[in-house]
């Protein structure tokens, strides 16, 4: 009878540790929502390179990066640098004078997703985004928006790519 409260007690024990385990675990979170319109394939942009400064939203860190467009394709020199994302096609559709952008970027190595929306008025852009990281047995997001404007062409440097 002892060990038939022990395997009882055992098994409440693990049961009890598994509920706690499922509780700590995130569940999947959405990306990014862009917002419905007339999207085309990207070109508006092409040749433009911004700075850009913005912030973690939820933890407040500073976040600086440089957004590429060229041939039809979208870099964030920090995306690259971090997993090897390399060049992902954009979207654009004009608004008055604004032109929309949004590009959904995918680490190749690892499970990171980045989608980006915002919007180039001249020379200066707003974005915000989220950056997906999902993991069988969790996920994690940073939502984040900055803005920034036109780079300086580096002299010599083909600013078409």
């Amino acid at each position: 009878m002892a060990q038939i409260f022990q395997v009882v007690a055992l098994g409440v024990a693990t049961l009890g540790t598994g509920a706690a385990t499922m509780t700590v675990m995130r569940g999947d979170v959405p990306d990014l929502v862009v917002p419905e319109g007339n999207w085309s394939a990207g070109t508006q942009l092409d040749g433009k390179t911004f700075d850009f400064v913005g912030a973690d939203l939820n933890s407040g860190e500073v976040l600086t990066d440089e957004l590429v467009f060229r041939d039809g394709t979208f870099q964030s020199s920090n995306c690259q640098i971090y997993c090897d994302f390399g060049w992902s096609d954009y979207q654009t559709k004009t608004v008055g004078d604004v032109i929309h952008f949004t590009a959904r970027t995918a680490c190749p190595t690892a499970p990171h997703t980045v989608v980006w929306y915002g919007t180039v008025n001249g020379d200066t852009v707003e974005v915000e985004g989220t950056w997906t990281t999902r993991r069988w047995y969790w996920t994690h997001q940073i939502v984040f928006a900055g803005s920034g404007s036109a780079a300086a062409p580096v002299p010599g440097q083909d600013v078409e790519g």
